[in-house]
């Protein structure tokens, strides 16, 4: 499991450039991703939201967008770098822009909340950098009201003809591509890693179910790359 305080710092060190670095390397195919979530987090039409790992925000700002603007949004993320660069964001984005977002330091291992204190509870790309997943997600289902879901949004493991490719890529192009974006190519091995040695959505739909959740849905997008986990409390 990755190291916090290593994780902590590589983000840090990235925080200016992060975005740049996604849309770089995704193409722009991850705000695709971020509809599909802030979709399935409306249909229930929560009256308030967690977005954890929120790093420079995203998440956070695409689901007040959104939803209802008297849903309350929390965007919490252990790395204060990052959340800085959300609140630059929220800023420059003007004056009653984003009104029902707020953004707050917090560990994912230990949430800063009460029990049973939000509706819904959003991570993207965020799951596999937890030391101990297992305790994260109890901590984000002790968060949620009964009747309250969960939404993952992570890098799964794609259709098998697709592998090679995918994590030709990833180990051999994606590195060098960030480093030129970021000056920082040793974060993006890093990520890599954390990539390749994820479980794929049957297998993390079992870890999520074992921590207490249940009615797990799994969807796969882009050849089973990301994959969209929702679950119940």
């Amino acid at each position: 499991m990755p190291d916090p305080v290593a994780v902590n710092s590589m983000f840090g060190r990235i925080a200016r450039r992060y975005d740049r670095a996604n849309f770089v390397l995704c193409g722009g195919i991850d705000t695709w991703w971020r509809r599909r979530l802030v979709a399935a987090v409306r249909r229930h039409a929560p009256r308030d939201v967690l977005d954890l790992a929120t790093g420079s925000g995203d998440v956070a700002f695409a689901l007040s967008r959104r939803l209802d603007p008297a849903t309350a949004i929390v965007g919490m993320d252990f790395c204060q770098p990052m959340l800085d660069e959300a609140v630059e964001k929220k800023c420059a984005a003007g004056a009653g822009r984003f009104a029902n977002v707020a953004f707050r330091q917090g560990d994912g291992l230990a949430l800063p909340l009460p029990d049973a204190s939000v509706d819904a509870v959003t991570i993207s790309f965020g799951l596999r950098n937890l030391a101990d997943r297992a305790r994260g997600l109890r901590e984000m289902r002790r968060v949620l009201r009964p009747g309250g879901h969960l939404f993952v949004l992570e890098f799964s493991q794609p259709q098998a003809w697709f592998r090679p490719l995918y994590y030709f890529y990833l180990r051999r192009i994606l590195p060098t591509i960030a480093g030129l974006v970021t000056g920082d190519r040793a974060a993006y091995v890093y990520l890599n890693d954390t990539i390749g040695q994820f479980p794929d959505r049957v297998a993390l739909a079992a870890e999520i179910s074992a921590t207490g959740f249940f009615s797990v849905q799994a969807r796969p997008m882009t050849l089973g790359v990301v994959a969209l986990h929702e679950a119940a409390r």
